[in-house]
């Protein structure tokens, strides 16, 4: 049987997951430090209210705009609102996912074989997105010296004539940095004739102390979000209530369209024929959606409050192993450790679970150059946390 070259992956199970499945498979306790779903954190939900907004009679009527029902995206628009940015409904797109925008928006700006700018270190899922939709990804390097930034000279020098757009996670997934190069995106794309992509599903997610996107902001304050202000190139916002509400589980997302006219008109018309050809958003979750959001801020504030006592709890134990340190990060789930680069960061990995129970991400899965990298999420409960830190600087001291 011949299958497309496009799904022609190793599917090899790496020494890491061989190491966790062996660990579980045994019944040996295990810190989990690389958990990225908040509906096993530990965290708790409004179970009656979440399930009943699931209930709308709505539901039950079809109503197949390829954008999404009209209260949905007004809902959408909210959420922005309140976050100091205006959009239109005519500008929004419900998904399932930003794994689906992000299809969608390959298919509309790439053809065989294009590119496609993308931070590293970032996400690896945009591997299997890109390649899925027979699109290359470039990396372009990310900077840390005291803080995170993108080498400008650097994405300069990767665009070419295949080039069709830039990707920004904003905040960075895992580096937690906010993205301060906005102008100057914005002006190489306009002069390349490039699109934005800008995903957002951190964004209400700070680290710092009593930051909030609706409290204590005063109204002169500049918003974060890429959909607010002008947009002199073709961009598109993503986000969904993944990580906004903590309901990876409802698959819900939207793109955000912005940019010059003639452009965006064009572009607009043509992403509704890909969101018409396969009408994807179910009509139950297009209908909870506005509940969803207006009650969100409950589980941000939760989320908020166990990252930033992690992190405390992170610096901490730190203070006591000078062997491990972790860098700047300034919103999101996660903390990138730097370790002394004695061997392969798998290796070391690989005997954190073997040997003392604690499973990390090691650098390379999010492609940091080099080894000495360990990445680990700010959403496990405290106490496994602490523990799960503790347990990895007695490894790197031993």
């Amino acid at each position: 049987m011949r299958f497309s070259a496009r799904t022609a992956w190793e599917l090899e199970e790496t020494r890491l997951a061989r190491a966790l499945r062996a660990r579980r498979s045994a019944d040996l306790p295990l810190l989990d430090l690389t958990v990225s779903n908040p509906t096993v954190c530990g965290f708790q939900y409004d179970e009656a209210a979440i399930l009943a907004a699931l209930g709308d009679a709505r539901a039950l009527q079809y109503d197949p705009d390829p954008r999404g029902m009209q209260r949905a995206r007004e809902a959408v628009c909210r959420y922005y609102a309140d976050r100091r940015a205006q959009v239109d409904p005519g500008q929004v797109f419900l998904t399932t996912g930003t794994s689906e925008a992000y299809s969608w928006l390959f298919r509309l700006l790439c053809d065989a074989d294009d590119e496609v700018l993308i931070a590293q270190p970032s996400y690896p899922l945009f591997d299997f997105l890109a390649q899925i939709e027979d699109v290359r990804l470039q990396p372009y390097p990310l900077l840390y010296d005291h803080g995170w930034q993108i080498d400008l000279t650097g994405l300069r020098e990767r665009v070419n004539e295949r080039t069709r757009a830039i990707v920004v996670v904003h905040p960075n997934n895992p580096t937690g940095h906010w993205t301060q190069e906005r102008a100057e995106l914005e002006a190489l794309c306009a002069e390349r004739g490039l699109a934005l992509i800008v995903d957002e599903v951190f964004l209400d997610f700070s680290c710092a102390k009593g930051e909030s996107p609706l409290r204590g902001q005063s109204s002169t304050r500049v918003s974060r979000s890429f959909a607010a202000g002008s947009h002199r190139c073709l961009t598109f916002v993503l986000s969904g209530i993944s990580k906004i509400a903590a309901l990876p589980q409802m698959k819900a997302a939207w793109i955000c369209a912005f940019g010059p006219e003639p452009g965006l008109r064009e572009a607009v018309e043509r992403l509704e024929v890909v969101a018409d050809t396969f009408l994807s958003m179910n009509a139950p979750v297009q209908c909870a959606l506005p509940a969803w959001l207006k009650s969100a801020g409950g589980m941000q504030e939760q989320i908020r409050s166990r990252t930033r006592a992690n992190l405390q709890a992170l610096d901490a134990v730190l203070a006591r192993h000078s062997a491990v340190t972790r860098l700047e990060v300034e919103a999101g789930w996660y903390a990138v450790l730097r370790v002394p680069a004695l061997g392969r960061d798998e290796d070391l990995a690989v005997r954190l679970v073997e040997e003392r129970g604690v499973g990390v991400h090691p650098g390379y899965f999010f492609g940091f150059s080099g080894d000495g990298w360990l990445v680990v999420s700010l959403l496990t409960p405290n106490a496994d946390f602490r523990e799960g830190v503790e347990a990895i600087c007695a490894a790197v001291q031993a």
